[in-house]
């Protein structure tokens, strides 16, 4: 989910939708990504209706690392029916 759109925001609650993760998974992930630094965040400002949005980037450290997890991945039997792409 992340690698498909690298440059765009990305919000916890659609990559879990998204991906099937449940959120009590999702959010610690996105935190240790954070505090490994493959991914930047920042909030949206609210808009009427609905509160403010935690938003997440992925860092060009994490293009590096994430990329080469999914090359891992991807050669990995476990993994090879999922599209695990970068499209």
């Amino acid at each position: 989910m992340l690698m498909s759109a690298p440059r765009d925001k990305h919000w916890g609650y659609g990559l879990s939708k998204k991906s099937g993760v449940r959120s009590g998974a999702m959010y610690p992930r996105l935190r240790q990504m954070l505090e490994a630094g493959w991914l930047s965040d920042g909030w949206e400002t609210s808009v009427e209706g609905r509160p403010a949005r935690r938003y997440y980037r992925v860092t060009e450290d994490g293009l590096r690392e994430l990329g080469a997890l999914l090359a891992r991945a991807e050669l990995d039997a476990r993994f090879r029916e999922l599209n695990l792409g970068m499209a």
